[in-house]
């Protein structure tokens, strides 16, 4: 368990939100929280840098409450995704501080409060739509790097079908540690954006698109065919994937900076 969880758990000890059972059950560490429908891995942080995520579709609010408070109380700022509205407003009389984002379809809980800004510990990272159709997933990326702590800069709307609006915006991302392109139809932007930035891209095909956009599989197949050497690809729609990965480089680039400082 790392400091700031189990400073989390001794506050709520103290103030009387924790019981003292469930105080010493947190802080022994264990491995894997059992919770019969499901096995919470506590430990993700230390082997991964960053808790493990829930996967809200699919799952019943009952056991949703049970992940929720198994991950609060061991001190970890919960994440879910894809949580339907039906979920969300199910949830909400249990969680009043979880803010829900119903574009990205997400759920974030911090342990403590904190008037809705995020500490900032992990880094820059840019994410860029082609276009407006394409902001729930961008809007999933978004409340990915907000739970990471990375600073996000949001750029909408420019796709290659007005290729000056690009170049406009460059001095938004410029310097970023990593970026996310977000692109259907033909998912051409990100290999544009590629040849802008120093960094490493990632692009995230949407499912916008007429029919033969295949749903995203022709702007996956173009991502993937970029000639852009620093475009890499995630799957189609996968907001969450493609920000984890450029977050999880920020906060790296952002500890070795403070390391040299």
């Amino acid at each position: 368990m790392n400091p700031r969880q189990l400073e989390q758990l001794a506050k709520q000890l103290l103030d009387g939100t924790l019981p003292l059972d469930d105080f010493v059950q947190a802080a022994s560490h264990p491995v894997t929280a059992d919770l019969a429908e499901a096995q919470i891995d506590l430990d993700r942080q230390r082997r991964c840098g960053f808790p493990e995520v829930v996967y809200g579709s699919g799952k019943s609010v009952p056991t949703l409450e049970k992940i929720f408070e198994r991950l609060l109380t061991a001190g970890v700022d919960v994440l879910a995704t894809r949580i339907s509205g039906e979920q969300a407003a199910e949830l909400a009389p249990k969680f009043p501080a979880a803010r829900y984002n119903p574009a990205a379809r997400t759920i974030r809980i911090a342990v403590a409060p904190s008037n809705g800004k995020s500490a900032e510990r992990g880094g820059h990272v840019a994410i860029i739509t082609a276009g407006t159709s394409d902001l729930p997933v961008a809007e999933e990326a978004r409340e990915t790097l907000l739970w990471m702590g990375a600073r996000v800069t949001m750029v909408f709307d420019v796709g290659v079908a007005g290729p000056h609006r690009l170049p406009e915006q460059l001095h938004k991302f410029r310097d970023a540690d990593a970026v996310v392109v977000i692109a259907g139809m033909e998912g051409a932007l990100p290999s544009v954006v590629g040849g802008h930035v120093s960094c490493p891209v990632i692009a995230v095909p949407t499912s916008v698109g007429y029919g033969a956009s295949l749903g995203g599989f022709a702007a996956l197949l173009s991502m993937l065919n970029s000639c852009a050497a620093n475009v890499t690809v995630v799957n189609i729609d996968a907001g969450f994937k493609g920000a984890y990965v450029a977050g999880l480089i920020a906060s790296r680039a952002h500890a070795q900076g403070k390391s040299t400082t």
